[in-house]
C-alpha cells in the first residue's frame, strides 16, 4: 500500500519551521529532507 500525499503534505507541514523541508518521491514511497538531506521515510503512511 502506497503513502497518501497528503499525509506527506501534513507532516511536511508540521515540520517546516526546522529548515528547508522537502519530500521526494523515492522507491514508490517518499523520502522527507531537511536542508538537502534525508531525515525521514514515509511508508504505507507510517513515519520512520
Amino acid at each position: 500500500m502506497a503513502s497518501d500525499l497528503s499525509f506527506v503534505d501534513f507532516i511536511v507541514d508540521q515540520v517546516k519551521d526546522a529548515g528547508q523541508i522537502v519530500s521526494k518521491k523515492m522507491f514508490g514511497e517518499y523520502a522527507i529532507y531537511c536542508n538537502g538531506k534525508i531525515v525521514a521515510l514515509v511508508c504505507d503512511n507510517r513515519l520512520f
